[in-house]
């Protein structure tokens, strides 16, 4: 679960700029707060995202302990492309991780979280 400042925004990344799709959204009045449940499948089968937005608070503190989150893709460098074309921000381009020959690349969603993206072998 990550906590967002803007849920459009916010969906309109995962969705159109990741290419996630939403999965649920349920909205809490009493407690002023929308949980939306965002991934590439249905979540009996697939990792989902929940994020949350509390209506009163528009912004959040990144946390110390939070990394990043990791998907895999075909190949990183087109994946930025297309991230990047749908109006995304690039921070790392695709390219082989330090130490290792995994390529990889960072994307950062509209509240600063990182998404890494992860080249299958073989992609």
């Amino acid at each position: 679960m990550i906590r967002v400042g803007n849920l459009d925004r916010s969906l309109a990344f995962y969705t159109e700029v990741l290419g996630m799709r939403l999965i649920r959204r349920h909205e809490y009045p009493e407690g002023r707060f929308t949980l939306a449940f965002v991934g590439y499948g249905d979540e009996s089968e697939h990792a989902v995202i929940e994020l949350t937005w509390n209506w009163d608070t528009a912004e959040y503190a990144l946390g110390d302990g939070f990394g990043h989150i990791a998907i895999s893709v075909d190949d990183a460098a087109a994946a930025c492309d297309r991230i990047r074309t749908r109006g995304g921000k690039v921070v790392r381009e695709a390219g082989p991780m330090k130490h290792g020959s995994t390529v990889l690349a960072f994307v950062e969603d509209p509240d600063g979280y990182r998404i890494e993206l992860i080249e299958r072998k073989g992609g």
